[in-house]
């Protein structure tokens, strides 16, 4: 139960809230029955789980703006979703460039740009990693294991904090929070580095199935769901994001964020609707496009 009195303002805000999220998932709904119809049955699951992102997001955060004390719930099962969700985007990749097999003999000359970010943009001396069925199993593995262990890490927060020794805002270095914070956020970046390991490649070749919007709009899922809520929770433990009693600072700052998400993700899956629900040719096999090179030669 909602653990403030509503004024009419307040009514009128949370309903058009609800509303938003209740369209969000209306349109995932349509959205998947179109998958069904229209898209391949190899390619299926993968653009669904892409898809639900954003409206999961906002039915999380729709739940822990009606029932606070579910906050931490409602932030783990998000925070878990998305964790899977960019194994998933890397998959859709290598999927969209004909499978692993294809894209290994498209590739098979070229190099690994791994000097790229999240961990190793300035780090331009890196030498290029060759494509081969190895480096494409550790592309895999390094966000497999980001969705397997958030999983993990998550359940063991809920263990401890109905222990009393968890504590999500309480930074203490003798707080387990810190300690499993910083291990998450490790693991997020060594998860985001092989996605855009993946990208910085295939981006020319798929520019025809728009993954360059697709990309972006997965970067906002990720900025908006950690580091927006990072920050309104930091300014909220800071005291700058200021008490309304009944209220502390730190439950308007889950208000906020919130109610911020619920806006977000409401229009990237109006957004993601239009890139994902067109239908794409197959690429062509490398062997047809070489052929066909060979033989604009010889005409003249």
């Amino acid at each position: 139960s909602i653990s403030v009195g509503l004024d009419l303002p307040g009514r009128f805000l949370f309903a058009i809230l609800t509303l938003m999220t209740l369209i969000a998932n209306l349109v995932f709904i349509e959205e998947v029955i179109y998958i069904y119809k229209k898209i391949p049955s190899s390619k299926r699951s993968i653009i669904i789980w892409i898809n639900a992102a954003a409206p999961v997001i906002a039915t999380t955060s729709c739940i822990g703006m009606w029932i606070p004390r579910s906050t931490m719930f409602t932030d783990f099962t998000a925070a878990v979703f998305f964790a899977i969700v960019i194994h998933k985007f890397l998959v859709m990749m290598i999927k969209e460039c004909g499978g692993q097999k294809l894209l290994l003999r498209r590739f098979e000359n070229s190099h690994f740009k791994i000097s790229t970010g999240p961990c190793c943009c300035c780090c331009l001396c890196l030498p290029h990693v060759r494509i081969t069925r190895r480096t494409l199993f550790c592309l895999k593995l390094g966000t497999f294991q980001f969705a397997f262990l958030r999983p993990v890490f998550m359940f063991l927060s809920i263990v401890l904090w109905t222990d009393g020794n968890y504590t999500p805002h309480n930074l203490s270095l003798k707080g387990a929070a810190i300690w499993i914070s910083c291990f998450i956020g490790a693991l997020t970046i060594f998860a985001l580095w092989p996605v855009a390991i993946m990208f910085q490649q295939v981006r020319t070749l798929l520019v025809c199935k728009k993954i360059i919007p697709k990309f972006a709009l997965y970067q906002f899922i990720l900025i908006l769901n950690h580091l927006q809520t990072a920050i309104i929770n930091i300014l909220a433990m800071q005291r700058i994001i200021s008490c309304a009693p009944p209220l502390s600072s730190l439950a308007r700052g889950a208000y906020i964020s919130q109610q911020l998400l619920i806006m977000e993700m409401f229009l990237i899956t109006l957004i993601s609707r239009v890139f994902y629900r067109r239908r794409y040719s197959d690429l062509e096999p490398p062997e047809c496009t070489t052929d066909e090179a060979g033989d604009n030669k010889q005409t003249p």
